[in-house]
Order: structure tokens, then C-alpha cells, then sequence
């Protein structure tokens, strides 16, 4: 399985970005997704994670109600709407997947996630 994230970028504090993760190859049609990043100097840290059904969806406290993840199945793509953008969440982002049952909900921890990609760079200026 491959993953290719796109859409990171240069925005305002306050501005909105939407990244793009296709999932291609293998087993990619039945996998659970989710989206991580890591900032300078820091570990890597979930952000959001949506079922291989696209019916359970999770995020991390400091972007729940901002971020939004979603996927298009026909398409093989994940998403990762992102608004009211600040500073503090300047970081590469990366996406990641793996395969599952229909409905089991994805685990936050990053050894769970067994495809990764590339990471995506979003800086928010203040």
C-alpha cells in the first residue's frame, strides 16, 4: 500500500487548508485512515483517525471542532479539512492507514497504523 499526502502550505492564522492522502496498491480499499503531525522539536502526535466504513470518526482534542476527516472510498483519498488555522499547528503532517474489519474504530497510538506517507508541510503565520 502506498500513501501520497498533498496539500500542505503557507497560511494566516485563521485560514484553512484541506490535505489530500491517496491511498493506492494492495489492500488500500480496506483500511482505516488517520492523519498525524509532528512539529519542530516534537514527537509525532495523532490528530485524527476515520473507520475503513468512514462511519467512526476521532480527533485530538486540540483540533476537534476545526479539523475535519473524511473520505472518499470511490476515490481511494482521505481528507483532512483543517480551519481556524493557528500557529501552534505548524507542523509536517503525515497520513497513515491499515487494513481492518468494516467497523472497528482505529487506535490513536501510531504503532497501530501500519502504512505511512510522505509528510506534508503546513506552516500557519501569526
Amino acid at each position: 500500500v502506498q500513501l501520497q499526502a498533498s496539500g500542505g502550505g503557507l497560511v494566516q492564522t485563521g485560514g484553512s487548508l484541506r490535505l489530500s492522502c491517496a491511498v493506492s496498491g494492495g489492500d488500500s480499499y480496506r483500511t482505516a485512515a488517520a492523519w498525524f503531525r509532528q512539529a519542530p522539536g516534537k514527537e509525532r502526535e495523532f490528530v485524527a483517525s476515520i473507520s475503513r466504513s468512514g462511519g467512526t470518526t476521532d480527533y485530538a482534542d486540540s483540533v476537534k471542532g476545526r479539523f475535519t476527516i473524511s473520505r472518499n472510498s470511490a476515490k481511494n483519498t482521505v481528507y483532512l479539512q483543517m480551519n481556524s488555522l493557528k500557529p501552534e499547528d505548524t507542523a509536517d503532517y503525515y497520513c497513515a492507514a491499515s487494513p481492518t474489519i468494516l467497523t472497528v474504530t482505529p487506535k490513536r497510538n501510531e504503532n497501530w497504523w501500519r502504512y505511512w506517507g510522505q509528510g506534508t508541510l503546513v506552516t500557519v503565520s501569526s
